[in-house]
């Protein structure tokens, strides 16, 4: 089993691209000159990711006023990621990682253990992109509750347009 080794602070992010839950496309070059949140979660509708993208939802404004984009990536289906993003409203994208391979380039791939079982999956791990494309932050083990929450209380005593 893989072992995760996330991005760390000051990493490059490395080329990707991918399309979201409406189709349009994002990719590393796309979204250089804007700061945004790539948050990881390992599936749709489920109770923590639920709870988490509702979260990062209900405090949307905070991250507009911050000038910082948000988007949630996980294995789901273009599908599975529409019917979650307008079941809950969630006003930012979903994006499509299907094959795993985003979440293998930021290192957020790799063994998990639930119920006495161990398999590979995706680690809930959020990531904080500079507008230059590089990692300001990087959150390991966030609890799905409250990461969005603790998030905007860090956020609110830094300076949000740096690099």
């Amino acid at each position: 089993m893989q072992q995760i080794s996330p991005l760390q602070k000051a990493n490059t992010v490395p080329n990707f691209s991918t399309t979201d839950s409406e189709g349009n496309s994002f990719s590393k070059e796309i979204l250089l000159g804007q700061k945004y949140l790539l948050y990881f979660y390992p599936r749709d509708n489920t109770p923590g990711c639920t709870a988490q993208a509702c979260g990062f939802r209900d405090h949307y404004c905070f991250f507009q006023n911050k000038e910082i984009k948000i988007f949630g990536i996980s294995g789901g289906s273009r599908i599975t990621h529409e019917n979650f993003r307008q079941k809950f409203r969630l006003p930012f994208p979903l994006l499509l990682d299907e094959q795993n391979k985003i979440a293998k380039l930021f290192g957020v791939w790799g063994e998990k253990k639930f119920m006495g079982r161990t398999f590979e999956g995706i680690h809930r791990v959020s990531f904080l992109i500079t507008k230059s494309g590089t990692v300001e932050s990087t959150y390991l083990k966030v609890k799905a509750k409250s990461h969005p929450e603790e998030l905007v209380r860090e956020l609110q005593d830094k300076k949000s347009n740096s690099t």
